[in-house]
């Protein structure tokens, strides 16, 4: 992007849409919410200012410190914020830009052709969240600082006379307010994976992170950007070929593609524009997926692969072991984003350009590379039988209504009430604890699923497979709500759906089964937040007619500590929950007043895929490396 270069960035590029005054009356209005996800939002505005020098083609290396006291600093070595007079105001840019919403140089593309920080909210959002900021401008030989207060300047921008620079850039070192972020503070390694993110779609730039309390620093630089975080995402899977990159820029849009096909089941695309995760897709994605399809499809019918009266391939047909990054570089004042937090890209214009530079690109590699074209289209010519496959076994299997819960299974107790947000499943392990749930529960509206046994480990199963296997095909009747083709969300009969296992080996190992289904096909129940892993006691504390349950060992010390129960005491280490009569069961598992429930989301997309891969996948190396590694931490209750 080098002929986007402007050397010119002075303050009369900095243009004010309104004032910080409404920031810390609705935060969560601004940065998405007061948790440590918005606080992390914070620090990453931060980073992204100097990641947009980056873009810009200016700074090279960008340093981000967590220090003792709480405070972080971001440093870079790129142009450093204006801090010329800015004459309609009558301050200098840099106070503009720090302590005035929507101030910056993005809004009319003259200082930054490409940005991620698209609404110019960024650092006075983050100023007025901090119990205290300082801002440190090298331009010039000269350095310059100013400090605030909840975003209020405590004095002037001034230089110091003391600091002779022979660079430039900007440090921002800040602490963000615990009046706002309760409880919270930097994560390591939350703010490790966002960095590392970045170095990836910046190539040749250096993040440096280090973390002073811990003493841990990471330093991250990717000389073939896109393409190697393909390859990451690809860890511990079979590979059908090299990545295949595609780059070109069309009028003020860049377009950047790599792909690479394993031999698994699933898929794995990231999008992004500029530094921006575009985590619910957009135009950028569409019109990937429409060239990919198209493309496949021509050279299937060029080569002959599909038989006389074939339909040929669908876009879910493609996505069948696809490991695929999208990414765009555009102006930063032509962005259309849906939402403060970026999550969807809104260009319509945008769509045929990434369609028409896919297209070409995947045309020529395959002409050049034809062995790797068949192998790709010998993958998704099996994932089409797969799917005609699946399509007449749902079909046999699940005739007559049953896929929608018109005949429900009956190993279900059902539950009375009749709407989803009121309703629970409990997916029991064994017969004897399904058993002890149905006569515990409430059944007004607690639902008891009682599994006989181990599940099908459906990491590298098709539909076919999982429909005809009796314990899932159950459970699938059970939601409601479908499965591949035929997943209507709406139908989803539990809004709360909660896995109650034994806790041992073979309990976690059924949990990790169950969690591996949901995670690769019903996602939705785990996004939704519907979805929570039950935790039964580990002990029971009994001295005479005193009964208390402990839920781990340290618990079970702390109780016995605090009401000094001596050897008379007779504790109990339940090894299933079998061994609970329904009243134990109800009273310490089940009672909404009293039980605990782990809900379980997903905070990283592409780190849980690995994690499922290696774990439940065919490949048995990664496997080994993993438990000979964290062999040594493991607590085994055999």
């Amino acid at each position: 992007m080098a002929n986007l270069k402007n050397d010119n960035y002075t303050g009369k590029q900095i243009v004010v849409l309104e004032g910080l005054e409404p920031v810390r009356k609705r935060p969560a209005m601004y940065i998405g919410s007061t948790d440590t996800h918005g606080y992390h939002h914070c620090v990453t505005e931060i980073i992204d200012n100097s990641v947009d020098e980056a873009l810009a083609g200016y700074a090279k290396n960008i340093w981000i410190t967590i220090h003792k006291d709480k405070t972080i600093e971001v440093s870079d070595n790129g142009r450093g914020i204006p801090v010329d007079m800015m004459p309609q105001y009558k301050k200098p840019a840099l106070e503009i830009v720090m302590t005035k919403l929507h101030a910056g140089g993005k809004f009319d593309g003259k200082a930054y052709k490409v940005s991620g920080g698209l609404h110019g909210v960024g650092a006075s959002v983050v100023n007025a969240l901090s119990e205290w900021m300082k801002v440190e401008v090298q331009r010039d030989k000269k350095t310059w600082t100013q400090e605030y207060k909840r975003g209020k300047p405590l004095g002037d921008v001034k230089e110091d006379p003391k600091k002779k620079s022979t660079h430039s850039g900007t440090t921002t070192i800040f602490l963000l307010d615990s009046e706002i972020f309760k409880d919270v503070e930097a994560d390591y390694e939350t703010l490790k994976k966002s960095i590392r993110e970045r170095a990836y779609l910046c190539p040749k730039l250096f993040f440096h992170l280090k973390d002073e309390k811990t003493d841990r620093e990471d330093n991250f630089y990717f000389e073939q950007g896109i393409t190697a975080l393909v390859e990451q995402l690809n860890d511990n899977k079979i590979t059908l070929h090299n990545p295949i990159y595609i780059s070109k820029q069309v009028n003020s849009v860049e377009v950047q593609v790599a792909i690479q096909y394993n031999d698994g089941y699933n898929e794995t695309v990231e999008s992004f524009v500029n530094v921006i995760n575009t985590k619910e897709g957009g135009t950028h994605l569409t019109g990937f997926r429409m060239a990919l399809t198209r493309v496949i499809n021509d050279y299937g019918k060029k080569i002959g692969a599909f038989k006389n009266g074939d339909d040929g391939v669908t876009g879910e047909d493609t996505k069948e072991g696809l490991t695929a990054v999208v990414y765009i570089k555009m102006s930063s004042q032509e962005l259309q984003f849906e939402g403060q937090t970026k999550g969807k890209l809104g260009n319509a214009e945008v769509q045929p350009i990434v369609q028409t530079v896919v297209k070409e690109g995947l045309d020529m590699y395959f002409e050049e590379n034809p062995g790797d074209a068949r192998k790709i289209l010998e993958k998704i010519v099996l994932a089409v039988k797969a799917r005609l496959a699946a399509k007449a076994a749902k079909d046999a299997v699940l005739r007559k209504g049953a896929l929608d819960g018109a005949t429900l299974p009956g190993k279900l107790a059902d539950c009375q009430e009749k709407d989803p947000a009121m309703s629970e499943i409990y997916i029991v392990e064994g017969d004897s604890a399904g058993g002890s749930a149905k006569q515990g529960r409430d059944r007004k509206f607690q639902a008891i699923l009682p599994l006989g046994g181990k599940i099908l480990n459906t990491e590298r199963a098709r539909l076919d497979k999982i429909i005809q296997f009796e314990e899932l095909k159950d459970l699938i009747i059970a939601l409601g709500m479908g499965i591949g083709d035929s997943l209507n969300p709406e139908k989803l009969r539990y809004h709360r759906v909660i896995i109650m296992c034994d806790a041992d080996v073979d309990g976690e190992h059924i949990t990790t089964l169950l969690l591996t289904f949901f995670f690769r096909h019903l996602p939705y129940i785990i996004e939704s937040g519907f979805l929570y892993i039950a935790q039964p006691p580990l002990y029971k504390i009994q001295m005479g007619k005193l009964v208390f349950y402990a839920y781990g060992d340290d618990e079970k010390e702390q109780i016995l500590k605090e009401h000094k129960l001596d050897k008379n005491v007779n504790i109990q280490r339940y090894k299933g929950l079998g061994e609970m009569n329904p009243e134990q069961l109800w009273e310490t598992t089940m009672n909404p007043e009293n039980r605990t429930l782990k809900i379980i989301n997903i905070e990283d997309a592409a780190q849980a895929d690995q994690v499922f891969s290696m774990l439940m996948g065919e490949e048995v190396p990664p496997r080994k490396r993993f438990i000979q590694t964290h062999a040594k931490t493991a607590t085994l209750d055999v």
